[in-house]
């Protein structure tokens, strides 16, 4: 006799393994796609946050027009950036290559700052580190790796890319395997 809670917990696995396999299969395009077309796909991705861009611009400004609640600088605020973010979005859609190139330029850039404040933080607290060898260790790798990145931020960039599309296609699969391995109950 199958009792609800049996069947329910049925459910949740089966809905778990699906969403495990599913999942999995979307990171294995995502990562194929990275790794076969990396520019292209980084020129999607780029279309992608031009567009949201847009959107949201349209939504500040609409909130700061007819906001009856706003009033001056909040107002104006709000449409300012709203413009800013329409102004933004159009020209990244009116040369998608080169703005994906900015773009990448820029995360490169703000990983490596990223990345040297990490290995500051890192050396500032020494003195309360169980493992004084490992955190400078970190430390110093975090300073190197940021240097290297803000010297070469798209050659970072692209290293960084690559290495998303590895990651998504690996992980990808672990997730299949473990969709495909988990017990429905």
């Amino acid at each position: 006799m199958v009792t609800t809670s049996d069947s329910t917990g049925r459910t949740i696995a089966r809905s778990f393994r699906i969403a495990f396999i599913i999942g999995g299969i979307l990171s294995v395009v995502l990562g194929l796609l990275i790794l076969i077309w990396p520019g292209r796909t980084a020129q999607v991705l780029t279309g992608i946050i031009a567009a949201y861009t847009i959107i949201a611009g349209l939504v500040y400004a609409a909130v700061g027009i007819a906001s009856g609640s706003k009033r001056g600088w909040s107002r104006a605020g709000h449409v300012a950036l709203g413009v800013f973010f329409v102004v933004v979005g159009v020209v990244a859609f009116a040369n998608l290559a080169a703005f994906t190139i900015s773009f990448a330029l820029f995360l490169g850039a703000l990983v490596g700052i990223l990345w040297i404040v990490e290995g500051a933080v890192s050396l500032s607290t020494i003195g309360h580190a169980r493992n004084r060898g490992w955190t400078i260790a970190f430390a110093i790798l975090s300073l190197i790796a940021g240097v290297m990145l803000l010297f070469s931020p798209l050659w970072g960039a692209i290293v960084l890319w690559w290495l998303l599309g590895i990651s998504a296609v690996a992980l990808g699969i672990a997730n299949i395997v473990r969709g495909l391995s988990m017990r429905e109950g």
